[in-house]
């Protein structure tokens, strides 16, 4: 589980095409010498599998499904991707439950600067199918990390981006029109199985007695 803090940024060093799937080298100096062969990692909010990881670096491989259904199909040298490592248990959340597994991919259409201060807007666009699990002020993961959506207008959706979120993550080389891998909040998708099973009687002790 992750909590969609990103801990560093990385960037891709390599990349070797392996029968329909591909290994790429990440370097990350910080994260990297954590790492053990097999250990879990968040790229851009895909949870991989660290193999081969140095002092400097890890590889990973990824499956053609996983090429196919996020932004890493857009992976090249040079590219920067946001890092995380599992949250131990008993660590204290400081984002919202983040499992990894990408819904879909989003369209960035914007990301400019707010009148008369440092923050950011960010626009984007969502698949239609995602949009029922998104709500104003409810949390939803880009490319790994934890936001919260200021407002949301049929499929297009608006968050604020503070400062220290642009610049400890790869926002900055991001352009118009670029894929972002998009996570829905899992709490949402298990209170809507929750609703469909109870014929849509849904209340407080119901949901307190799952666990939320």
């Amino acid at each position: 589980m992750f909590t969609g803090l990103i801990q560093q940024t990385g960037t891709i060093v390599a990349l070797e095409n392996r029968n329909g799937t591909m290994r790429i080298r990440v370097s990350a100096p910080e994260l990297a010498a954590s790492l053990k062969q097999g250990d879990s990692v968040a790229v851009s909010g895909v949870c991989l599998t660290a193999l081969s990881p140095t002092s400097n670096s890890f590889e990973a491989d990824l499956a053609q499904e996983t090429i196919q259904r996020s932004s890493l199909a857009q992976l090249a040298r040079g590219r920067l991707v946001n890092l995380e490592l599992p949250t131990p248990a008993g660590t204290p959340l400081g984002g919202h439950i983040v499992q990894g597994h990408v819904d879909g991919v989003a369209k960035l259409l914007s990301l400019r600067p707010a009148a008369g201060g440092e923050d950011r807007w960010m626009e984007i666009e969502i698949p239609e199918s995602l949009t029922r699990y998104v709500v104003e002020k409810g949390s939803l993961t880009l490319e790994g990390i934890s936001l919260t959506v200021a407002r949301i207008s049929d499929n297009r959706v608006t968050i604020a981006i503070i400062p220290h979120t642009y610049s400890a993550t790869n926002l900055p080389a991001l352009k118009a029109g670029d894929p972002l891998n998009i996570e829905v909040d899992v709490l949402a998708r298990y209170a809507e199985k929750m609703r469909e099973q109870k014929s849509g009687r849904l209340n407080v002790p119901q949901l307190v007695s799952q666990g939320f």
